[in-house]
């Protein structure tokens, strides 16, 4: 059989439903393919960046491995970004591109160039594939190594003329590995006697643990130990209920101000993540003089990469919690007890006096006009569905986010990691189509939503009835307040005004945009509009965008 009919082959071998792509000549043979195969779905993007971020969220969305396919160099280079958010996303997916015909290598053609270089800083494995005996076991060796902990992207090149090249080698067979690593008996132990003699410990939960679906005893866990859990600075997936009196918040972005957030714990237990990315340098410890760190991660890379442990366990994270809460239950004595509840008691009353001076500042900035970001959020959680996943990118007003939307399982958030911005709009696309049974509700801002504006376009081309809003600022508000904290940081004296990053003249359209791409649009000016607005767009059942004029930093 020929090479591209070994590649099709394997991808329905491994499960792949869905192929997130941006056509162009080199990929002919896929493309010519796409007939012969009614199960696999083409999802086409008008950029290669936004096919990346689809295939991204939809791998987090649905548990499969994410397969998209770019167009030679300049293509992959316009998804490298977004490969690099999926790579800190943690994300199992394999990446290919359309190569040029091996017989012009030494020609330098049109649009050629070494993809795998390209490819390797942000990737697991980069490799391009030299015949077609190749394509099964490279694809096959790709798709596995893309799902080891921690996941990640996998890219591999694919000559036009090798896919037209005949193989006896079969296709690439999808393997029955069992990588559920169970903990090791004596690290639960220590973690046990380490948590027994804590007075006041603390939990951080990163992605890995909503990955597991092991939520539910994550909130065992905090129950029975009176322990507050905190979220990355960063983060793609909700890994505790926040409505739950433990949930605690997000992170800062630098050691001394998680320092600060953690002062009181003697004790913090590391589940299932990076831990920590930062944005600014600061010096010292991220934990208190003298705390003990525990960490559970199933990865032997990232176990101990950044802390030293008192203890740490090496296992998946789903049956290492429940070994460790199991074991912390049969442990436990009467003044354990006591003291987790007293505990818990504590920070049921934080919680509950923090959301009422949260209201108590809704109420404040209730009637700003433009709308403030407390009283846009409130308007808009009363519009949408109880049951719609949110997909986030809304930065300077994620706060204000997390005060309003109730996320309680792994599927009610998701949002990007590492920084980029874009994923937003992008990753909305692959958790529409992983999810058609929920409604999904996307908020980004004005910025980050133009970097991958032409998302627009495929879900009207596809029938996806997301709701897109867009908070609309007209300008990087982020930029503002960074541009504050480096003059803070570095002790810069300087009252100049923000530079190029605003975004009012001429303002940007999204309505206009959104119509000139088959989407219906609504602008929002008021305040008092957004509910129904939001709710109307719902209802339409079709993809609708909401622009929502709200305040701004100056």
């Amino acid at each position: 059989m020929r090479g591209r009919e070994v590649l099709m082959q394997t991808l329905v071998a491994h499960g792949v439903e869905r192929i997130f792509g941006n056509p162009g000549t080199t990929e002919s043979p896929l493309l010519d393919s796409l007939p012969d195969y009614p199960q696999i779905e083409y999802i086409v993007h008008l950029h290669e960046g936004v096919a990346v971020g689809a295939a991204n969220f939809y791998a987090q969305a649905s548990g499969k491995t994410g397969f998209a396919n770019l167009h030679v160099a300049p293509g992959l280079g316009n998804a490298i970004g977004m490969i690099y958010s999926a790579l800190k996303n943690n994300t199992p997916m394999v990446v290919t591109a359309g190569q040029q015909d091996t017989r012009m290598r030494l020609s330098d053609p049109v649009l050629g160039h070494d993809l795998t270089a390209i490819a390797a800083p942000v990737t697991k494995w980069s490799v391009q594939v030299e015949r077609a005996d190749e394509i099964g076991p490279v694809l096959q060796r790709a798709f596995k190594i893309a799902v080891e902990a921690p996941a990640g992207p996998v890219f591999v090149a694919l000559p036009i003329d090798v896919l037209e090249q005949e193989t006896a080698v079969p296709p690439g067979r999808a393997g029955n590995s069992f990588t559920q690593i169970q903990p090791d008996p004596q690290g639960i132990a220590a973690m046990v006697a380490l948590l027994l003699a804590s007075s006041s410990p603390a939990i951080v939960a990163g992605d890995d643990v909503a990955r597991a679906a092991a939520q539910g005893t994550l909130v065992r866990l905090a129950e029975r130990i009176g322990a507050p859990v905190w979220f990355e600075g960063l983060r793609g997936r909700n890994a505790f209920p926040t409505e739950h009196p433990s949930a605690r918040g997000t992170l800062a972005f630098d050691a001394r101000g998680i320092a600060r957030q953690l002062a009181g714990n003697d004790l913090v237990l590391l589940v299932g993540g990076p831990f920590f990315e930062a944005v600014w340098y600061a010096p010292g410890s991220p934990f208190a003089a003298g705390a003990r760190v525990l960490q559970i991660e199933h990865s032997a890379a990232r176990l101990a990469h950044n802390f030293a442990l008192d203890a740490g366990v090496q296992a998946a994270v789903a049956p290492a919690l429940a070994a460790l809460d199991a074991a912390l239950a049969r442990a436990a004595t009467d003044d354990f007890d006591a003291a987790a509840k007293v505990r818990a008691d504590a920070l049921r009353a934080t919680k509950e006096a923090e959301q009422a001076a949260y209201k108590a500042r809704v109420a404040r900035a209730w009637a700003r006009t433009p709308a403030s970001m407390p009283r846009v959020m409130a308007e808009l959680r009363a519009g949408t569905p109880a049951d719609a996943i949110v997909v986030d990118e809304t930065i300077t007003a994620n706060l204000d986010l997390f005060a309003h939307f109730s996320f309680a399982g792994p599927d009610d958030y998701f949002s990007g990691r590492g920084g980029g911005i874009g994923q937003g709009l992008a990753g909305a696309l692959g958790v529409a189509l992983a999810r058609p049974d929920r409604p999904v509700l996307c908020v980004s801002g004005d910025g980050s939503s133009m970097y991958s504006i032409q998302a627009l376009w495929t879900a009207a081309h596809h029938g996806l009835g997301i709701v897109f809003v867009i908070l609309a600022n007209r300008q990087y508000r982020v930029l503002k307040h960074n541009i504050d904290a480096y003059r803070q940081r570095f002790d810069v004296a300087s009252d100049k005004p923000y530079m190029h990053m605003d975004l009012a003249s001429p303002a940007l359209g999204f309505t206009d945009l959104a119509r000139g791409m088959g989407v219906a649009a609504t602008h929002v000016s008021k305040a008092d509009d957004i509910q129904a607005a939001v709710a109307a767009a719902f209802a339409s059942r079709k993809t609708h965008l909401v622009e929502i004029e709200i305040e701004g930093k100056r």
